[in-house]
């Protein structure tokens, strides 16, 4: 029996003991106590309204209720770049010409930028291996999108995801060995941790300001740029069937692509609805459905068969439980699929 639901106080030794499993190239998702302790405390000031929208990060847990264990976990960043520079590769394009010689080249380029410093984050996005199972993966990661739908006026015109970049099965990061470390000297895995901690200073005075020519890097690191990590890719699908797409960011240490879309073009601010519990609104419909609570402090989220029916949802006992509501009270649906004959 699992939920999704604002993340508490006392998560943090759960939470710790679930970033162990994450792995290289997810900086925000350290198991460092001081670092999610910190970050669980911005949580929860950020449900409870208490710290401004800007510096909230908005933290989920998906909580396996019968085992009292943390299956997974998600977060929404209200926005980036504010309190310590935001970077990212941006793709662009240089021309050559010379009459004279009848040559015309065009060649990437990479120019180091702050272009989406203030955008809303989608990150942290993690799933416990044994968990990893039916629609959980799919609806752990569309759980923010209700949120967002649900309380829209917190957050940015500009939505952001950053996909975790290539790697080989061994930890080789082809883009950062091609690139990065010939200017920052040290083991990928050691940036990263650096990232993670927010120490972030050492990006703008050891990295080149000028563009770099894509041409000038070894193969494999270009043939990964704008690749994700193999683990990541059921997770971009899922971001671009909900209205994320790539424009040519990318981050500079890992080449993994940053998704990008604005607010109102979501699947969910377009599709969602808020729907009434009601135990008589039975649907002949059985298609999986999201449904979240409207509550900010104690924010759930379930996925259930029951189809909302003209403004109005029957629920299960179970279900209501879950979510912590109760007949009458409103609650805000989304079909977990995305319908293929909705034209948008």
């Amino acid at each position: 029996m699992l939920v999704i639901r604002a993340i508490q106080a006392g998560d943090l030794d759960a939470l710790i003991d679930l970033a162990t499993q994450v792995g290289s190239g997810m900086t925000t998702l350290k198991p460092d106590r001081e670092m999610l302790g910190a970050r669980v405390e911005c949580a929860v000031a950020s449900f409870a309204g208490t710290i401004p929208p800007e510096k909230r990060d908005y933290m989920f847990v998906m909580e396996d209720v019968e085992n009292h264990r943390l299956a997974g976990i998600c977060a929404i960043k209200g926005s980036v770049g504010l309190d310590e520079p935001f970077y990212n590769y941006r793709i662009g394009t240089l021309v050559h010409s010379s009459r004279e010689l009848n040559v015309f080249t065009r060649m990437d380029t990479l120019y180091l930028s702050n272009d989406l410093t203030g955008s809303t984050e989608l990150c942290s996005l993690f799933l416990q291996p044994d968990y990893r199972a039916g629609n959980n993966g799919k609806w752990l990661s569309k759980s923010r999108f209700l949120f967002i739908a649900q309380f829209q006026q917190l957050f940015t015109e500009k939505i952001i995801a950053e996909m975790r970049g290539y790697q080989s099965e061994d930890g080789y990061v082809p883009f950062y060995e091609g690139l990065g470390r010939h200017f920052f000297k040290m083991d990928f895995n050691h940036v990263d941790q650096l990232t993670a901690l927010g120490k972030k200073s050492f990006i703008a005075e050891l990295m080149p300001r000028q563009p770099l020519y894509v041409d000038y890097l070894p193969e494999d690191a270009r043939e990964t740029i704008g690749k994700v990590h193999a683990n990541t890719v059921p997770a971009r699908r899922l971001l671009e069937s909900e209205g994320m797409h790539f424009e040519g960011y990318v981050d500079i240490f890992d080449a993994g692509p940053v998704l990008q879309a604005r607010v109102s073009e979501l699947r969910a601010l377009r599709e969602s609805a808020l729907a009434v519990v009601d135990d008589a609104a039975v649907s002949a419909e059985r298609e999986p459905v999201i449904v979240s609570n409207t509550t900010m402090t104690d924010f759930r989220v379930i996925l259930t068969q029951s189809n909302p029916v003209n403004g109005r949802i029957a629920l299960t006992e179970q279900d209501q439980r879950l979510l912590r509501c109760a007949s009458g009270d409103q609650v805000r649906t989304l079909a977990l699929n995305v319908r293929k004959n909705v034209h948008g």
